[in-house]
């Protein structure tokens, strides 16, 4: 990502919750950069803090530490109200569309009430740009006049991608957006969200446990483990050369079609579960599961350090 502009800079951040009086360390000192009309991946299993971190990106959760700055504003610094302004240049696709999305309001009226919200043209403009919307994404004019519970899932995805491109964002974080759809309509979603990229030049915070879909997509790869960034790198290096063992478990367990004749490749998982965030363990995060952990490991905390000068790993014993 050398040389270019970033349009989010997230450096350091943290957040902590209280839950039951004890203390749950959600993300820890993570820090990425998303460049102008680019992607980046944010991977990781389930509970790595990887949704935490898009929301605090771009301010939708306030940090306990550190800071993001978006188009040059330190979101850390703003209140809501003075974040308001920004807030159409920055959206989000959620997981699960139709829990984004009011039962009680069409479709139609939901992309219409985001332009609403933030005042932007006439409600004739407002509502031509709607049907332009339909039409960007994929989906007939009729479907405005639809509530969510009478669409499919692939069809919800896509009008809440309309929604976010309804107020004419800069960056959109895509939180898990194809995770709970079928597998051919996953590809659809990923398509349209690359042509849409292309032709627009929107840049991509995206979250995601698939790293087949990461690989696709992404510019830059960011592996993240217990809320802690363990390596990063541009995606084409990162696959090439997987230097954190935990990165190295996650492409072994991508699923593959193997070529008509060729043998079955054995699939890599990670050993045990993901330790408890409210008790990180001691030293490397990850040494508990990890099948290279040596002593060092579980009594001194790596350093995330560069071994190529776009690659840096979090790990005593990457080279």
């Amino acid at each position: 990502m050398s040389g270019e502009a970033p349009i989010l800079s997230v450096q350091d951040i943290s957040k902590d919750f209280v839950v039951n009086r004890r203390v749950l360390h959600a993300v820890r000192r993570v820090s990425l950069t998303v460049p102008a009309g680019r992607t980046v991946g944010l991977v990781g299993e389930s509970g790595s803090g990887k949704s935490t971190v898009g929301r605090l990106a771009i301010g939708l959760l306030p940090a306990t530490g550190g800071r993001s700055v978006f188009q040059g504003h330190d979101l850390s610094q703003m209140s809501a109200r003075a974040m308001r302004p920004l807030r159409h240049a920055m959206q989000i696709i959620f997981q699960d569309p139709q829990a984004s999305l009011s039962p009680r309001m069409t479709v139609g009226a939901a992309v219409y009430d985001a332009m609403a919200i933030h005042r932007l043209g006439t409600p004739k403009e407002r509502w031509s740009r709607v049907e332009m919307l339909w039409e960007r994404v994929g989906l007939p004019s009729s479907i405005g006049t639809a509530y969510p519970f009478e669409l499919s899932g692939g069809q919800l995805q896509r009008v809440g991608i309309a929604r976010s491109l309804a107020v004419n964002p800069a960056l959109v974080v895509c939180d898990e957006p194809v995770s709970a759809l079928d597998v051919s309509i996953q590809l659809q979603i990923i398509q349209l969200l690359k042509t849409l990229q292309d032709d627009l030049g929107l840049s991509y915070l995206f979250i995601s446990h698939n790293l087949a879909v990461v690989e696709y997509l992404s510019d830059t790869v960011v592996v993240i483990y217990l809320g802690e960034v363990v390596e990063t790198a541009p995606v084409e290096a990162l696959f090439r050369r997987p230097s954190h063992p935990y990165t190295r478990l996650l492409i072994d367990s991508i699923l593959r079609v193997p070529a008509p004749g060729a043998p079955l490749q054995p699939l890599t998982a990670p050993v045990g579960e993901m330790p408890s965030p409210f008790a990180p363990p001691v030293g490397c995060a990850f040494h508990s599961r990890c099948p290279l952990a040596v002593d060092r490991c579980s009594q001194e905390v790596p350093t995330l350090r560069a071994i190529d000068p776009e690659h840096w790993v979090k790990c005593h014993l990457a080279d």
